[in-house]
């Protein structure tokens, strides 16, 4: 019996997921426009709890106070009549020509003023609605030629923009945190903050480090040939895994935001065991949104659209039930034991030792076999074919 998603699940899409129309550089639309309050009803009967948009996904840009009110009243009732809830909002400053140099980080003061009045105004939406994350996606915060950009001076200005958010949400008593989103390139030919690493090290410059962390998304970090559930591991170990964005990507090209799983699916099976199954005691490792952050193929007409919205769901349900098949599997429990996965978890150096005790201990160095350790295997292959089986469904 194919799992069947439900909002206990926590599976949340953006509206310009399924709302994307198929254009692209090289094509026009090949889909009509879908709206936002048509998304929300059938994202509910797909089995979705929560709803995601940037601002100019749901207010058309530019739109006056009246009917900016009326789209927010249209899409409130539809929240209400579906039970769909807003976990995350965030704020388009890449689409318009005037974020052509970017927002928070523009050559233009002017620009930059205007970028952070459009942020401020969102966030007390985003407020008003719920949401619980408010996430920032640089996308045209960067460069094409190195002597365009003072890349310090970006830094400095993207720091003070951060800053300046982060105490208005507290000077108001939001209960929102800030989730940065990073991407090595496209649409600019370099962005700042590409990778995982880079936001953490960022984020540790801000003046309310607590209320920033990370919005990964998987075909982002594998544009930088880097493994997704490593970086996914590092924002979990320190704390700063706010929201997650999960498609499908295969190698080191553009963005192709493929379904979640039609990409690297034993990296994907590697991610939702450890979203599900990472903590140190068994528990999950991360409770937010499980949010999809993808585009249904421009070859695709307005049904599949919905069959791809709800291929991600049963994609990742389907690697959940892999997991955990995986985890109760004995031959796999014994094979973990063999390969010393848990033996990681032991501290190098015993509790009150030190490195007095590290060298007053002979077996640690003096009487350490290393031709013998050396010639032991981890039988790492038996490991990785057993969750390749589990994968294909062979166990």
């Amino acid at each position: 019996m194919a799992p069947r998603p439900t909002p206990a699940d926590k599976f949340s899409f953006g509206l310009w997921t399924v709302g994307w129309q198929g254009r692209d550089p090289f094509g026009h639309a090949t889909r009509a426009a879908i709206d936002p309050v048509e998304s929300v009803h059938r994202l509910a009967e797909l089995g979705a709890y929560g709803v995601t948009f940037h601002d100019d996904d749901l207010i058309p840009f530019g739109s006056d106070v009246t009917t900016r009110d009326a789209h927010i009243a249209r899409f409130r009732k539809a929240l209400d009549e579906t039970g769909l809830v807003v976990p995350m909002v965030t704020t388009d400053l890449f689409q318009q020509p005037v974020f052509k140099d970017g927002g928070f980080t523009s050559n233009d003061r002017d620009v930059r003023r205007y970028a952070l009045r459009k942020v401020l105004r969102n966030i007390d939406l985003a407020a008003e609605l719920g949401a619980q994350t408010f996430v920032m996606w640089g996308g045209r915060e960067g460069a094409e030629y190195d002597v365009a950009k003072d890349v310090q001076a970006a830094l400095e200005r993207y720091r003070e923009a951060v800053d300046l958010l982060c105490q208005y949400v507290i000077d108001r008593g939001y209960d929102l945190r800030f989730a940065l989103e990073p991407k090595p390139n496209e649409p600019r030919g370099d962005i700042l903050l590409p990778t995982v690493g880079h936001a953490l090290a960022f984020i540790s410059t801000l003046a309310h480090p607590e209320r920033v962390g990370l919005n990964p998304e998987v075909g982002h970090e594998q544009m930088a040939g880097l493994n997704f559930a490593h970086g996914i591991a590092q924002a979990l170990w320190q704390g700063k895994l706010f929201h997650i964005d999960l498609n499908g990507q295969r190698g080191v090209k553009y963005d192709q935001d493929l379904v979640f799983g039609h990409g690297d699916l034993l990296n994907s099976f590697a991610l939702v065991d450890l979203l599900e199954h990472g903590g140190p005691a068994g528990a999950p490792a991360y409770d937010g949104p499980r949010h999809f952050d993808y585009k249904p193929s421009r070859t695709e007409d307005i049904d599949g659209v919905w069959v791809s919205a709800a291929a991600n769901m049963r994609t990742y349900l389907l690697l959940k039930e892999r997991a955990a098949a995986f985890r109760a599997d004995p031959e796999v429990a014994e094979a973990l034991a063999a390969s010393k996965v848990a033996e990681l978890g032991v501290p190098t150096v015993g509790d009150g030792e030190g490195y007095a005790g590290l060298l007053a201990d002979t077996t640690a160095f003096e009487e350490f076999d290393v031709e013998a350790v050396a010639a032991r295997g981890f039988g790492f292959i038996r490991l990785n074919q057993l969750a390749v089986e589990h994968v294909l469904g062979a166990r």
